[in-house]
C-alpha cells in the first residue's frame, strides 16, 4: 500500500485545496458577484455536458486502464493509446451531424425555463469534447502509476480558473458572455497542458495499427460507454431536470448543498487515482491475495477519515449557512445531510468500483447503471415536482444505495471477498458516538467562533475514539511516511 498511500495523500491535498477553492468560488463568488441565476446557469450548463461527455469517450479511457496491463510488447500498448485518440474524431462528427439535424428541439426543451441555456448552448458540446479527451490522457498517466499531477489538473484546475473568471467579472473587466469564452478556452488549455505532460511521460509510436484484442475493446468500451452514460444521468439529472421543473436559482441552492456534501468523497477520489490501474494489474495476473488486502483496506481507511469528513459537515451545517449569510442559500440544508449519507455508504465500500470495471463481470455496471439510471429519472421527476430540492436529495440517496448494494452483492458472489469486518462496525459505532455526543452540545458564540470549537471537539472526540478502537496505526503510519517523518 505503499504507492497507494503515498500518492493517495498527495491526490488528497490536491482535491482539499480543490475544494477549498470550490467552496469559495460556489458560497462567495458565485452568489456575491454573480448572483444565483447566472451560477445556476453555469452548472447546468456544466451539468449538462457532462451528460454528453460518456458519448464521446466512449468508455476508452477506462478500456487503456483495463488492458494495457494485459498487453506484453510496448508497440501493443502504444496502439491502444492511438486507437483511444481517433475513435472519439469519428464520434464527435456522428454527434455534430445529429446536433446539426435536431439541435433546434433539442434546446427548447432544456431552456424551457431558462432562455440563457439556450443561448450558451454550445458550451454543452464543447466541454464535453475537452474533458473527455483530458480523461483519456488521465488514463495514459494512471497506467504508468503517475496519478498527481494529473490528478491536479482534474480537481484543482477548474476551480481555479472559475476562481480567476470570477474575479475578473467581479471587477467588471468581463461580462458573463466572456466570462463563458474564456471558461471554454480555459478547459482546452488544460487539455493542451495534459497532452504534452503525458507525452512527456512516455510517446508512443503513431501508426495506425489496430491494437490486439480490438473487438474485446470495442465490446468493452461500448458497455462502460451506456454505463458512464447512465452514471452521468444519475450524477446530474437531478440538477438538470431541477432547472427545468423549477428555476435555475434551485440549482444553485441544490448544487452548493452537493458540493458540501461531496467532501466526504474527497478522500474516495484521490485513493481511486492510482488503486484503478493496481486493481486491473491485480486481476490480468490472477492476484487474488492482494486484491482483496486492496479491497478491504481502502474500505477501513476511506470510512475512518470520509466519518471524519461527514462529522465536521453536518455538525456544523446551521453556523456555516450562517457564516456564509447567504440565507436562500440555507433552503438546501436538508440536502447535505441526506445525500452525505449516501456519500458515507458509498466511501464503505473502498475500491469496488474498481474492481467491477476491470474484471469480467464489467457488463453487470452496464444493466446496474440502466437500472439505476431509470430509477433517477422517475424519483427526480415525481420527488422534485412535490418537494422540490429535498424530493432531489432523496432519489439521490436512494439511487446511490441501490446501485452500490448491487455492486457489493455482484462481487461478493463472484469473488468472495467483502470490504466490511468488525472494523467497520467499530468506525460506524465511533462516528455515531461522536455525532451523538457532539450534537448535545450547544454553543452561543458567533458562528466562526462556534464552528471552530465545534470541530474541535468533533476531530478529538472522534480520534480518540478511534484510538481507544485500534483503527487509527495504519493512517498514521502512512502519513508519516509520506511527509517522510
Amino acid at each position: 500500500m505503499g504507492l497507494v498511500a503515498r500518492q493517495t495523500f498527495y491526490n488528497l491535498l490536491s482535491i482539499g485545496l480543490a475544494f477549498l477553492l470550490g467552496a469559495i468560488n460556489t458560497l462567495y463568488m458565485y452568489p456575491n458577484h454573480m448572483g444565483s441565476r447566472f451560477q445556476g446557469v453555469v452548472i447546468a450548463l456544466l451539468a449538462y455536458s457532462n451528460l454528453i461527455q460518456p458519448f464521446i469517450s466512449f468508455g476508452l479511457q477506462h478500456a487503456i486502464i483495463k488492458f494495457y496491463s494485459s498487453f506484453r510488447t510496448q508497440k501493443e500498448k502504444d496502439s491502444l493509446l492511438i486507437f483511444s485518440i481517433w475513435s472519439p474524431i469519428i464520434i464527435i462528427t456522428l454527434i455534430s451531424l445529429f446536433l446539426f439535424l435536431f439541435s433546434s428541439n433539442i434546446i427548447d426543451d432544456i431552456s424551457s425555463n431558462e432562455p440563457l441555456l439556450s443561448t450558451y448552448a454550445f458550451v454543452i458540446f464543447l466541454v464535453a469534447i475537452s474533458t473527455s479527451y483530458f480523461e483519456i490522457f488521465f488514463s495514459w498517466l494512471r497506467v504508468h502509476l503517475i496519478s498527481i499531477f494529473g490528478n491536479f489538473l482534474k480537481e484543482f484546475y477548474p476551480r481555479f480558473l472559475t476562481f480567476v473568471l470570477l474575479t475578473l467579472y467581479a471587477l467588471n473587466i468581463l461580462n458573463f458572455e466572456l466570462f463563458i469564452y474564456y471558461l471554454i478556452a480555459g478547459y482546452y488549455i488544460r487539455l493542451l497542458i495534459i497532452i504534452i505532460y503525458s507525452l512527456k511521460i512516455h510517446t508512443p509510436r503513431f501508426s495506425f495499427t489496430f491494437p490486439p484484442v480490438v473487438t474485446k475493446i470495442i465490446f468493452y468500451s461500448f458497455l462502460i460507454f451506456l454505463s458512464g452514460a447512465a452514471s452521468s444521468i444519475i450524477l446530474d439529472i437531478d440538477k438538470s431536470m431541477i432547472a427545468s421543473l423549477i428555476t435555475a436559482d434551485d440549482v444553485a441552492y441544490y448544487s452548493v448543498a452537493l458540493f458540501i456534501a461531496a467532501v466526504i468523497e474527497a478522500p474516495g477520489r484521490a485513493m481511486f487515482q492510482i488503486t484503478s490501474p493496481l486493481v486491473s494489474d491485480a486481476i490480468n495476473s490472477n492476484n487474488n491475495i492482494y486484491l482483496k488486502n486492496l479491497f478491504v483496506k481502502s474500505s477501513k481507511n476511506l470510512l475512518i477519515v470520509s466519518g471524519g469528513l461527514f462529522l465536521l459537515i453536518n455538525l456544523n451545517l446551521i453556523d456555516f449557512y450562517d457564516f456564509v449569510k447567504q440565507p436562500k442559500y440555507a433552503v438546501a440544508i436538508g440536502v447535505v445531510g441526506i445525500v452525505s449519507l449516501g456519500k458515507l455508504y458509498s466511501m464503505s465500500m473502498g475500491c469496488l468500483n474498481n474492481i467491477i470495471s476491470n474484471s469480467k463481470y464489467y457488463p453487470f455496471v452496464f444493466w446496474f447503471s440502466i437500472l439505476s439510471a431509470i430509477i433517477a429519472v422517475i424519483l427526480n421527476f415525481i420527488l422534485i415536482t412535490k418537494f422540490g430540492i429535498i424530493g432531489a436529495a432523496y432519489a439521490t440517496l436512494f439511487v446511490i444505495i441501490f446501485i452500490n448494494t448491487l455492486k457489493l452483492i455482484l462481487v461478493a458472489v463472484n469473488f468472495n471477498i467483502y470490504p466490511y469486518s468488525l472494523e467497520t462496525i467499530k468506525i460506524a459505532f465511533a462516528i455515531f458516538v461522536a455525532y451523538l455526543f457532539v450534537s448535545y452540545i450547544n454553543l452561543d458564540f458567533n458562528s466562526f467562533i462556534n464552528i471552530l470549537i465545534r470541530s474541535s471537539l468533533i476531530v478529538l472526540i472522534y480520534s480518540i475514539l478511534c484510538y481507544f478502537l485500534g483503527l487509527t496505526g495504519e493512517i498514521t503510519n502512512q502519513i508519516k511516511k509520506s511527509l517522510k517523518l
